[in-house]
């Protein structure tokens, strides 16, 4: 598939730097937005200036400042929700009628096919998205960081397996496109993330979970930590 058959805008939105995804299809003029939340009339609003529609909905975890939004999309749309069955079990909203999936699947939008990881760790049924070269990560990996595991749901152990499999199964090229702008860039490549997210270096989930339940919450961006080689704690 070319590069050329979809676009991807992000937009900042809310008090939590969410990014909001818009992933367009050039062929059908179908768009699909990865979680609606906060001021989602803002992504509305660009999806109408470009010419396309929203017919489905993207969910990278249930947590409430990436699906606060969903409402606003349809209201405005008939679009078609998504989500992991172990997110549905997850979250247990009766209101929201998703259709549910497994890992591995793919949702086609138009010409676009958008493949559903499942990344658990930071919830039970959290996905990213991979479509061409772009890994829409969600709340699994940030620039140089990663999620939480102490939340409802988290569970560092897992946190670190979905983070190897990430690492070791995906092209080094691929374009990291984050739940949150929690860092001195916005996108980076899996590459760039290799050299320089600490949450990469570890090579034993003692030392990874030592190492995410103990870090001192963020206070500012998070930068390159360059220390690929490491094998323990940092």
């Amino acid at each position: 598939m070319s590069e050329k058959n979809y676009s991807i805008d992000a937009l900042e939105l809310g008090p939590m730097e969410n990014f909001v995804y818009l992933i367009q299809d050039a062929s059908s003029k179908r768009a699909a937005i990865v979680d609606p939340a906060w001021d989602a009339p803002k992504a509305i609003e660009l999806a109408k200036k470009n010419g396309v529609t929203i017919t489905d909905i993207l969910l990278t975890h249930s947590h409430h400042d990436h699906i606060n939004g969903i409402q606003d999309v349809l209201d405005e749309y008939d679009a078609q929700l998504h989500l992991l069955t172990e997110e549905a079990d997850f979250w247990g909203n009766q209101d929201a009628k998703p259709t549910l999936h497994q890992g591995g699947d793919e949702i086609i939008l138009g010409k676009t096919p958008i493949k559903m990881l499942h990344t658990p760790g930071h919830t039970p049924g959290s996905t990213c998205y991979h479509v061409g070269n772009d890994l829409i990560t969600g709340d699994t990996m940030f620039v140089f960081g990663c999620g939480r595991c102490d939340l409802t749901g988290g569970d560092p152990e897992v946190m670190f397996k979905t983070l190897k499999k990430i690492r070791t199964k995906l092209s080094s090229s691929t374009i990291i496109r984050p739940g949150h702008n929690y860092a001195v860039k916005e996108t980076s490549t899996l590459q760039e993330q290799i050299v320089g997210n600490p949450f990469l270096h570890h090579k034993n989930a003692h030392d990874f979970v030592q190492y995410r339940m103990h870090t001192p919450k963020r206070k500012s961006p998070y930068e390159s930590e360059p220390n690929a080689d490491c094998g323990h704690e940092h």
